[in-house]
């Protein structure tokens, strides 16, 4: 048929993202974008619109795969507060682990090389790690704390799940980052408790569901 696209656009796009998450913005050439897609320019630019606006449909593939991913952990726990984020913080060790993709994290990626991205792209990062705290303040609003510790609460677990990214790349053990993981959900818990407590060494109401041993 005239004028039909003769390659998966889909697929072309997911090729590309690898090498944006394995290369950086800087390094992935338009070359090799098009070795990977198997698109010369002529189609690579016409189907995507060059390579930054084809970094940013990238971004926004990777963010709607783990973001699901994200949702549904987050979700598995509503009135658990700590175990949502838990399991969010299992989902980041979950594609850390698979061998089927590259190391670390896309957004990580990016937002440590933003001096490399032009002004719109940085704002999509910016965009997709906002979306994340977000995610994460709304799972952390069922322990009923003060709005202050929730939004602290918030940039701190994304601060971690970016660290993680940063140290799957330099090749840090995985029993190593499970570690991280568990001194960052004890911190959640701990930090909420002393929210709830009526003084700074009283009682506590409600143990949000902290889990022990649950990220191994």
């Amino acid at each position: 048929m005239a004028g039909r696209k003769q390659f998966d656009v889909d697929a072309a796009l997911d090729r590309a993202m690898r090498v944006f998450w394995q290369q950086g913005y800087a390094d992935a050439s338009v070359d090799r974008l098009g070795v990977a897609t198997g698109l010369g320019r002529g189609s690579l630019y016409g189907t995507f619109g060059g390579k930054d606006a084809l970094f940013r449909q990238c971004l926004d593939r990777y963010s709607s795969i783990y973001g699901a991913r994200y949702e549904q952990a987050l979700a598995a726990h509503p009135d658990e507060p700590v175990r949502a984020v838990e399991a969010f913080l299992g989902v980041v060790l979950d594609r850390i682990a698979d061998p089927d993709v590259p190391d670390g994290c896309l957004v990580a990626q990016s937002t440590a090389q933003s001096a490399t991205l032009t002004a719109s792209s940085r704002e999509r990062v910016r965009t997709l790690l906002g979306q994340q705290r977000a995610r994460v303040r709304g799972a952390l609003s069922a322990s009923g704390a003060d709005a202050e510790v929730i939004e602290d609460l918030s940039v701190f677990v994304v601060a971690v799940v970016q660290s993680l990214a940063v140290l799957s790349r330099a090749g840090t053990p995985d029993a190593e980052l499970r570690s991280v993981v568990r001194i960052a959900v004890t911190t959640v818990a701990d930090t909420l408790a002393r929210a709830e407590s009526p003084t700074a060494h009283g009682p506590r109401k409600k143990s949000f569901g902290r889990t022990r041993g649950a990220v191994r």
